[in-house]
């Protein structure tokens, strides 16, 4: 498989650093309000990604944490006049309600940054004492000179950068660039004890104590959004290093940013939307199968015809999948002649073109197109007799493909009773060839949301879109 590592700007071969293994960190939401549209790109495609490592054979272990403490969360608990405690922990079971909607698995682990203070504490004494960190006032500061590959991750060098900077607010940093690793603790806000006195965790700091805690000091790959790669990676990379002397990440896999309506996202443009926002107008995995439908590195454009679009997609898959049930409940034993063979000859073909795409960059665009090219050959198959063989070949290829999309998650509707009855009973109809009784039939399975359809097998009912 070829990666593109963001450090490294080119396709690299991935190559696990145990056999067999794969350790990933993928930065987490700030649990302050339900997350965005612009999160659920990156939940979704590192989802996948782990998905796929998993369906060849790899033992992933998959990190994303929670940042619990924070400047807009100690904010907004203000403003409700709740502890930053209690906001975090509704927003954290709100996040498993829009996840599981959006067809993302949880992660083997949610660490979260307040129960990881001895970690960051230990990080930033050790930094202290390799003359990479200072302590003022209270607060602890990186001393981002002292650390010469600073810039390694965005590809620039200290004078760009520094010239680039902001005039610092703070006049006792060292450095406009320097960053906090420890504040000290404001009247009101929560605090930790730590050598420095009472203050919490500067934010890059807990991403590099929580992804060494469960991956160790070095790991296979760092994932997060394209916003995130400077300074909030480079940072992790200059603290972590600083403090183990050794490489932190092998490799750094950022994903595109997401235009609304072909304009950047942001709340004074009133096109800022929540996922939950979002799930008010539209079916969920209909949205992550528009966010597979673009390469995780492009920026993709969110607007409402692109959606349709990919609700159309989803039906169609889902339509497939159901075609290949029908025929599996009228399928012939016997060995497959040689126009089925030919069928799974063209699944396995899908397959391989699936995997070929995933294997280069995560290309899941290229993989949704294999997949319905499988689809395709589905809807050539006769309505009946097909070998039962046959049938289940395609059912396991599309399935497979599909999981590791994480979709066609919903199981088939069971037809309700009165529905399945008026089926029954209009093919009575039929066989006496009571016409009038048949369309009346029709007309009222229609009027209660389901399509019907006569085929060579017989009636085949599904629910309306």
């Amino acid at each position: 498989m070829q990666i593109y590592n963001s450090q490294a700007r080119k396709k690299q071969e991935f190559v696990p650093i145990t056999p067999g293994k794969v350790k990933i960190y993928a930065c987490g939401p700030t649990v302050y309000n339900y997350f965005h549209i612009g999160n659920a790109r990156p939940f979704i495609v590192f989802d996948v990604l782990r998905r796929y490592f998993e369906s060849r054979g790899l033992d992933v272990t998959f990190v994303q944490n929670f940042t619990d403490i924070d400047d807009k969360m100690i904010r907004r608990a203000n403003e409700e006049g709740i502890t930053v405690r209690e906001l975090a922990d509704r927003y954290i079971a709100e996040y498993f309600v829009d996840a599981k909607a959006l067809g993302i698995r949880p992660a083997t682990v949610h660490p979260l940054a307040t129960e990881h203070m001895p970690q960051i504490i230990g990080i930033i004494e050790k930094l202290i004492e390799k003359g990479l960190a200072y302590a003022v006032d209270g607060d602890v500061y990186y001393r981002v000179h002292a650390f010469p590959h600073y810039g390694c991750l965005c590809g620039q060098n200290l004078e760009d950068l520094e010239s680039g900077a902001r005039v610092s607010a703070d006049e006792r940093k060292e450095d406009p660039l320097d960053f906090a690793l420890w504040k000290a603790q404001k009247p009101g806000e929560p605090a930790w004890e730590s050598p420095w006195g009472m203050g919490r965790p500067g934010w890059h700091i807990e991403c590099s104590a929580m992804s060494m805690t469960y991956l160790g000091e070095t790991f296979d790959i760092h994932a997060g959004g394209k916003d995130l790669l400077f300074p909030h990676h480079e940072n992790e990379i200059a603290q972590s290093e600083g403090a183990t002397g050794k490489p932190y990440v092998r490799y750094w896999m950022h994903n595109g940013f997401i235009n609304v309506d072909n304009e950047k996202m942001s709340k004074s443009l009133g096109n800022f939307f929540t996922v939950r926002d979002i799930a008010k107008e539209y079916d969920l995995e209909a949205v992550r199968m528009f966010m597979l439908s673009a390469h995780y590195r492009s920026p993709v454009n969110f607007s409402r015809d692109l959606i349709q679009q990919a609700a159309s997609s989803l039906e169609r898959l889902y339509g497939a999948r159901d075609q290949l049930a029908f025929l599996q409940g009228n399928a012939a034993d016997r060995e497959p002649n040689e126009a089925e063979l030919a069928f799974m000859q063209e699944t396995d073909a899908a397959q391989a073109k699936f995997n070929d795409a995933m294997d280069d960059d995560l290309n899941t665009a290229d993989a949704i197109g294999a997949l319905f090219e499988l689809v395709r050959e589905v809807f050539k198959l006769p309505q009946s007799g097909v070998s039962r063989q046959a049938v289940a070949h395609g059912q396991m290829r599309m399935q497979a493909m599909a999981d590791v999309l994480g979709l066609l998650m919903k199981q088939a509707d069971e037809l309700p009773a009165e529905i399945r009855a008026m089926v029954e009973e209009r093919a009575a109809a039929r066989k006496e060839k009571n016409w009038q009784r048949s369309d009346e039939l029709r007309d009222a399975i229609k009027a209660a949301g389901y399509i019907l359809e006569d085929t060579a097998a017989g009636q085949k009912v599904r629910k309306g879109a």
